[in-house]
């Protein structure tokens, strides 16, 4: 009996604390693009290639001004997109401001 509780307890120990965004956060890369332009408004703004062992994968920064939402994907060559981050209060920083008073 205590063997049965001992192992019972350690399966939901290790359940409750696995991330829910590795369980829940996947899915192909067609499917989440639509979601998050037609629910959140979102385009995509930014990316890049993440060289890594065993294979490469694609940063991909999804974001509205509109909706103010934004979210981080990893995007796989066989297709599968991974959310690893999402978020409200977007905002962009443009570099072609020119500093306001008198130069010095």
């Amino acid at each position: 009996m205590f063997k049965r509780l001992v192992c019972t307890s350690l399966v939901f120990g290790m359940l409750a604390t696995a991330p829910p965004a590795l369980a829940v956060g996947c899915s192909p890369r067609d499917h989440l693009v639509d979601r998050l332009q037609s629910s959140y408004a979102e385009r995509l703004t930014a990316g890049g290639l993440q060289s890594s062992q065993p294979v490469s994968t694609v940063i991909e920064f999804w974001a509205s001004a509109t909706t103010g939402t934004f979210t981080v994907l990893v995007s796989h060559p066989n297709g599968l997109s991974c959310v690893v981050a999402s978020g409200t209060g977007f905002f962009q920083v443009t570099d072609d401001l020119e500093p306001q008073g008198t130069p010095s």
